[in-house]
């Protein structure tokens, strides 16, 4: 036995001997040098260079270029790279850098900004061995980048009205520019580019239709142009922009409406400089005559009764929504502010198949885009829409900006918290298009309701609050709902015109019209210099058959505000039922300019039009108003009274 174990050692020896040998014989191959030239300017060059690059391609020589859309250095030469391959190896590993927040495998995007795994591999290994320059032979061309407008010369160029100039220092903003759109008639966007005339202060920018002009009211109250906070619920979301991103024609079938009167709103994220600099974003829009096959729709799944309390680390918000029509899910929009931390969105099939529509898994604020699905996704009625998002409102949150940590509700400001996807969607048939209109404004305004009551329970002493809920309550005819809250305001300040002028409509709702009047008139008396209360007191007058007083009521609160588009109408109705046609022409052209929308104000016009001998405008404006209701009879009995009364 002895023996035998010495022969094994004998021959485990030898051969350890025999590999040592082989060793020094062949020495293991070097690793070798990964280069700029050859590994490192490909992977920059198409993944980086679209933000990562001077304004001007002439710049890219100058030893310090000012690079699009804040990014702080170019990657376009190995001077400027070189010195940060360590910062971009750290920011590729980490996955920070290219932006890009859908985790892998939980939708199918287009424009991924994606690394892979063996190019962020490549990336540290270049920054471990010294950041090697290489072989300038192998060096790539320079990337074609973009010039002037990417998609061709636009059918339609627009810019906002005044500038807007950011302050030198502070922290970022947001400004919203609410930009007139100059169309004869309605035409169908297939395309939006969004150049910004100083793209170093601009961080992420969107772009949203405001059909019924509401935005035109809030520009400038500040004192600056512009208005901070987005009327959410008033504007509709259309594109999204961020650094490195490229502007898309849609196909002809996947054109949106543009209506003839709506405004465009871009809503810029912008960052001081040092020194005061203007802004002042410019839209080029690709426009076609022909309406799309499918009119998309944009279903948005959001919470309004945030209320977060101060240290909670794992807050959650859900939502969700039940199709009523077969729909292809075309992009996402995710929208939240700084303490959001995971935001998921899933499809639940009617067999019970759930589909994942998105998760981001660790939410930035900075980067937040618009995502397109590389091909339509299909949902069927009956299918769930879900979403649930995660806020960390502790200090552990790095985006948190209160320290100590603070209560934080929701609100349009981003000091405020948002939580919200909006997803796109195009019903399989046109038919379909009303019925999910319909049934997501009732379900919208149920949510509206939901979270005015949160505000109220929050904030039991804030009649704007109970103002707001009270304004909802009348929208959905919750009469005594809203009277009991209108009630609690006069408790809280008996002197709040609101309050007051609000009671008036419900009490008109209920038929009471002495009580409707005499609330009015209180509205009038507190704030004599608002259209609103005097539009009130004119609508409970008219309700209570007092039509001329009703009428220099309507003409108050016009001469107050002009672009207020109700009182022009009910100013022409009421002219024009006493025969004073070319009066109720001016004031129904008036409120068809202001709110284009507005299916009566055209009829009205229409059959005015047409007393006044100008059948030919007459009959215009009743197609208008058929086009815009085609199931509304009374606009088809008008178009046909109308063509009826042309022929010979």
């Amino acid at each position: 036995m002895i023996v035998l174990v010495r022969v094994r050692a004998i021959l485990l020896l030898a051969s350890l001997a025999l590999v040592a040998a082989g060793c020094q014989r062949q020495p293991p191959p070097r690793a070798r040098a990964v280069t700029f030239n050859q590994d490192i300017a490909p992977i920059l060059y198409e993944n980086c260079a679209t933000c990562h690059r001077p304004i001007d391609a002439a710049q890219a020589k100058s030893a310090d270029p000012v690079c699009f859309a804040g990014a702080p250095f170019s990657v376009l030469e190995y001077r400027d790279v070189s010195r940060r391959a360590k910062q971009i190896a750290s920011a590729t590993a980490r996955r920070v850098m290219p932006p890009w927040l859908p985790a892998e495998g939980y939708g199918d995007f287009t424009g991924t900004r994606r690394l892979r795994d063996d190019q962020i591999a490549l990336l540290e290994q270049w920054a471990g061995q010294g950041a090697p320059e290489g072989d300038a032979a192998s060096k790539p061309p320079l990337p074609e980048l973009p010039k002037g407008w990417q998609l061709g010369q636009p059918d339609l160029v627009v810019q906002a009205a005044r500038a807007f100039t950011v302050p030198a220092g502070g922290g970022d903003l947001f400004r919203n520019f609410p930009i007139a759109i100059p169309l004869a008639a309605t035409r169908y966007v297939r395309a939006i580019e969004l150049r910004a005339d100083n793209p170093r202060m601009l961080h992420h920018a969107s772009v949203g239709v405001d059909r019924f002009r509401v935005s035109r009211k809030l520009d400038g109250r500040d004192g600056q142009p512009g208005f901070s906070a987005m009327p959410d619920d008033d504007v509709q979301n259309v594109f999204g922009w961020s650094p490195g991103k490229a502007p898309f024609m849609e196909p002809a079938d996947r054109a949106w409406t543009l209506d003839k009167g709506s405004d465009l709103v871009v809503q810029m994220h912008l960052l001081p400089t040092g020194k005061p600099e203007p802004v002042q974003p410019v839209l080029g829009l690709f426009l076609s005559d022909t309406p799309p096959a499918r009119e998309p729709f944009l279903v948005r799944l959001e919470s309004k009764s945030i209320d977060i309390p101060a240290g909670q680390r794992d807050y959650v918000v859900e939502d969700s929504y039940v199709l009523p029509a077969d729909v292809d899910a075309t992009s996402i929009y995710p929208h939240a502010h700084y303490l959001a931390t995971d935001m998921q969105a899933v499809a639940t099939l009617p067999d019970g198949t759930k589909r994942w529509l998105l998760w981001i898994k660790a939410w930035d604020f900075r980067w937040q885009d618009q995502y397109r699905y590389a091909s339509p996704v299909a949902l069927p009625a009956g299918t769930r829409l879900s979403m649930r998002i995660t806020y960390d409102n502790s200090s552990e949150n790095a985006h948190n900006r209160r320290r100590p940590p603070e209560r934080v509700k929701w609100g349009p400001k981003s000091s405020d918290e948002m939580g919200a996807m909006w997803l796109e969607v195009q019903p399989r048939r046109k038919e379909d298009l009303p019925v999910l209109q319909r049934d997501y404004s009732e379900r919208s305004l149920r949510a509206d309701i939901a979270g005015a009551e949160m505000q109220v329970r929050t904030s039991p002493d804030d009649p704007l609050a109970h103002n707001f809920l009270a304004g909802k309550y009348l929208q959905a005819r919750r009469v005594d709902d809203a009277i009991a809250e209108l009630n609690r305001v006069l408790h809280i300040d008996p002197r709040d015109a609101e309050a007051h002028s609000n009671l008036a409509i419900a009490y008109q709702m209920q038929g009471r019209a002495p009580d409707a009047v005499r609330e009015a008139r209180l509205a009038v008396q507190l704030k004599p210099a608002d259209d609103r209360v005097h539009f009130n007191l004119a609508a409970a007058l008219n309700a209570a058959r007092a039509t001329t007083e009703a009428i220099d009521e309507f003409a108050r609160a016009a001469a107050i505000n002009p672009d207020n588009a109700d009182a022009h109408f009910n100013l022409g109705v009421l002219l024009g039922a006493r025969n004073q046609f070319a009066d109720a022409v001016a004031h129904l052209r008036r409120a068809v300019e202001l709110s284009p929308r507005n299916v009566e104000a055209h009829r009205n016009l229409s059959l005015a039009l047409a007393l006044t001998g100008k059948l030919d405008e007459g009959i215009a404006e009743a197609r208008e108003a058929v086009r815009l209701q085609p199931d509304s009879r009374e606009a088809k009995e008008s178009l046909n009274n109308l063509l009826a009364a042309r022929r010979p």
